[in-house]
């Protein structure tokens, strides 16, 4: 069974690759997703860095037990049909819900190095943690995010690696903060300053929890971006944070600390998430989901994506 899926996989990814090579060369772009759970026998995601792979397994519930020795296979077909050396793929598992993992390490490989998106440099780390560094289906955003950023007081909420805080700050932001609870992904969007020339006392890094920050911060901020966990129960939390129990209370918080006319990209990748509009305090909300998903995220319930003004 295990080698017929392996060579499932591999024409898929084959098929893929050809479209979505081409479509790269086009358009500048260097990592993308290859593979999204397409074959429901194979949940699997293969995301493309440079010549590089990073596998993910998803455990999802009523699926088969799939081992070690099933996860090793699969990533090496891919490696295979994708032309990169096996020792240049590496797999890792999901969990459901991340829960308190999110920041959780989950080795010590320190496969880092640097790739390029809009002719700026991120450091990633396929082996290290659940995610890589840089969410590739937030590539179209991060440029709408530059393209407005031009002066303006930009505040990046769950900056996670701080990408979003780059690409505002490469754009002429006057002035960035950025936060976040974990003090490893702090130091890691620091790094991403340093690596572009951007760091200074105008990019402030905060390490803290959005809402407290939020409830002492007074602003004001032109430019915000708030792209929360679906879930946290994180020991460094006062209290659990669940998207779309606590969407509300936290968008209108950042609308609050907005200049008026300022302008919130609010993003989640909830699946089942439904945004409360009635209970916003947002003169204008537009929902930018399908325009700013990339050409390599097909699925239109990968991420959800509004752009809202105070």
């Amino acid at each position: 069974m295990s080698a017929a899926q392996a060579e499932m996989l591999a024409n898929r990814l084959r098929k893929r690759s050809r479209h979505l090579a081409r479509w790269a060369r086009r358009t500048g772009v260097s990592c993308y997703r290859v593979y999204d759970c397409d074959i429901p026998e194979i949940p699997l995601v293969v995301d493309w860095y440079e010549g590089r792979l990073h596998v993910s397994a998803y455990a999802r519930a009523g699926d088969p037990v799939r081992d070690d020795a099933w996860l090793d296979e699969m990533t090496a077909a891919a490696a295979s049909a994708l032309g990169v050396a096996r020792e240049d793929a590496f797999a890792k598992r999901r969990a459901g819900q991340p829960g308190a993992t999110q920041y959780g390490r989950l080795g010590d490989a320190r496969a880092t190095f640097t790739v390029r998106e809009a002719g700026l440099l991120f450091l990633v780390n396929l082996s290290d943690y659940v995610d890589t560094g840089l969410f590739l289906d937030h590539r179209e955003t991060r440029a709408r995010v530059a393209a407005e950023a031009a002066g303006k007081r930009v505040l990046n909420l769950f900056c996670y690696t701080g990408a979003f805080t780059v690409h505002a700050a490469a754009r002429g932001a006057a002035a960035t903060t950025s936060v976040d609870l974990s003090k490893t992904y702090l130091e890691w969007a620091g790094e991403n300053l340093r690596l572009n020339a951007l760091a200074g006392p105008k990019h402030e890094l905060v390490r803290a929890d959005a809402l407290e920050f939020l409830a002492r911060d007074t602003g004001p901020y032109d430019l915000a971006v708030l792209d929360p966990p679906t879930f946290s129960n994180s020991k460094k939390m006062r209290e659990s944070f669940d998207v779309q129990r606590d969407h509300v209370a936290l968008v209108n918080a950042t609308l609050r600390r907005l200049a008026p006319g300022g302008v919130l990209w609010f993003s989640t990748n909830f699946r089942r998430f439904k945004l409360d509009s009635p209970a916003l305090e947002a003169s204008a909300i537009e929902d930018v989901s399908r325009e700013t998903l990339p050409e390599d995220f097909p699925d239109p319930r990968t991420r959800f994506c509004w752009r809202m003004v105070r």
